[in-house]
C-alpha cells in the first residue's frame, strides 16, 4: 500500500467532512446524540457484512464508520474537547503501552498470554477488569466479552465437559422454575448464559451462529410462503411442516 497515496486519500476525507460540517444543512445540525443511533445502524451494516463475508459491502461499511469517526471528532474540536490528532495518538500510545512484547521486552508464548497481559496492564491503569465492556451491547455479545475477561484471571472452567455439566444444571433448575420452584426468567437467562459459555470452549460465536440460524429460518419459512398451495393461515401445521422438510432439501 503507498503510504502517500493512504496520506493524501485520509486527509480528503477529513477536508471533505469539514465542508460537510460548514456547509450541509443536514450535517451542520448533528450532534454526538443525533449520531449515535446512526453510529449502531452502521456498525450492524458492517456486521452482515461481515456475516455473508461480502467484501464488497465490507469495505463499503468501513468507510461509513470511518467517516462517523471523523464526524464526532470534528464536533469534538468544536466544542474544544479533543480533535482527530488526539483521538488516533491516544490510540496509538495505548497500543504501544500495551503491547510491551513488540515494543518493549516482554516476552509471550501465544495469544492467551498477550489477552492476560493487556488486563494486567489495564488494571494498572486503574481500570476495572470489566470496565471495557459497554452495558449498551447486545445481550449475548456482552455475556462472552464478560466470559472472556474474567476467564483471562482464572474465573474460568478447566474442562470444556464441566461446561456442559454446568449447561445441563441450568435446564434442570428452568424446568424446576417453570413447575413453579423459581424465577423462569432468571433461569432462562442462566441457561442462555451456560450456553454462551459452552460456545466459547467449542470456539464458535453464539452471536454468529444465531444469527446464520435466523437466515437459515428466514429463508426457509419464505419458501413455505412461495410454494404454500393456499393462504399460510389456512394450512394445517402438518401441511406446513411438509413443506419445511421441502426447504431443507433445497436450502
Amino acid at each position: 500500500m503507498d503510504k502517500n497515496q493512504l496520506t493524501h486519500s485520509f486527509l480528503k476525507l477529513v477536508n471533505i467532512m469539514d465542508e460537510l460540517r460548514e456547509r450541509c444543512p443536514w450535517d451542520k445540525k448533528q450532534t454526538i446524540h443525533s449520531l449515535r443511533s446512526l453510529t449502531i445502524e452502521e456498525t450492524y451494516e458492517l456486521a452482515d457484512a461481515i456475516i455473508k463475508e461480502d467484501f464488497r459491502s465490507l469495505k463499503e461499511e468501513l468507510g461509513d464508520l470511518l467517516l462517523h469517526i471523523l464526524f464526532y471528532s470534528k464536533i469534538g474540536l468544536e466544542k474544544d474537547q479533543f480533535n482527530l490528532i488526539e483521538v488516533i495518538d491516544t490510540i496509538s500510545e495505548k497500543l504501544i503501552r500495551r503491547h510491551p512484547h513488540i515494543y518493549g521486552e516482554l516476552q509471550v508464548n501465544d495469544e492467551k498470554d498477550v489477552k492476560r497481559n493487556w488486563e494486567k496492564i489495564k488494571k494498572a491503569e486503574g481500570k476495572s477488569l470489566l470496565a471495557g465492556v459497554p452495558d449498551s451491547l447486545p445481550a449475548m455479545v456482552k455475556a462472552v466479552r464478560l466470559q472472556e475477561k474474567t476467564a483471562q484471571v482464572g474465573f474460568e472452567w478447566e474442562h470444556i465437559e464441566q461446561v456442559w455439566e454446568k449447561v445441563e444444571e441450568e435446564l434442570l433448575e428452568l424446568k424446576q422454575a417453570i413447575n413453579g420452584e423459581g424465577k423462569v426468567e432468571e433461569e432462562f437467562g442462566d441457561l442462555l448464559f451456560a450456553l454462551v459459555n459452552y460456545s466459547r470452549f467449542l470456539g464458535l460465536d453464539p452471536e454468529s451462529a444465531l444469527e446464520k440460524c435466523n437466515i437459515k429460518f428466514k429463508s426457509r419459512f419464505e419458501f413455505i410462503e412461495r410454494n404454500s398451495p393456499k393462504p399460510l393461515e389456512e394450512m394445517s401445521l402438518q401441511e406446513m411442516d411438509d413443506l419445511w422438510e421441502k426447504a431443507k432439501m433445497h436450502l
